[in-house]
């Protein structure tokens, strides 16, 4: 068990380059390597992969901007006869 999580600010097309380097690791048929905050996580994705897409908007009263976001989470399982066997392989 285990998570990571990193927020960064980012140009548009720094996002979308990232998106599509995620995007060519899914479309091949070996690991997919993350940087994390520093930290890089390996990840070995079965089929069938759940994709989960949410849209997101967040303003206030007396508030002079809104807060809107797009998040995305692909879900998928592994066989594991233990919470070790399901693990991140976390590479610092």
């Amino acid at each position: 068990m285990g998570e990571l999580e990193s927020e960064t600010q980012t140009t548009r097309s720094e996002a979308a380059a990232s998106l599509r380097d995620l995007a060519d690791q899914l479309d091949g048929d070996g690991p997919v390597a993350l940087e994390i905050g520093g930290t890089t996580v390996q990840v070995e994705p079965t089929d069938p992969v759940t994709l989960k897409l949410e849209g997101e908007s967040d303003w206030s009263e007396g508030d002079a901007r809104a807060k809107q976001s797009i998040e995305l989470e692909l879900v998928w399982w592994l066989e594991a006869a233990s919470a070790a066997d399901g693990e991140l392989d976390i590479r610092e």
